[in-house]
């Protein structure tokens, strides 16, 4: 399991990284969620990684 921060705003972001932010389950800013570490969900990290941060 992995879990990610969103540490940066969706206001100013185009929509298809706004929708990959709502796919990895994140609803407000700072929250912490729990992702399976797959290749599906590190590869869609890696799109947004400016908006996100990994959390041990």
């Amino acid at each position: 399991m992995i879990r990610v921060k969103l540490i940066k705003s969706l206001i100013t972001q185009p929509p298809a990284q706004r929708k990959t932010v709502k796919a990895l389950g994140f609803t407000k800013l700072n929250e912490v969620v729990t992702l399976p570490d797959n290749d599906c969900i590190r590869g869609m990290i890696q799109k947004v990684k400016h908006l996100v941060e990994v959390v041990q």
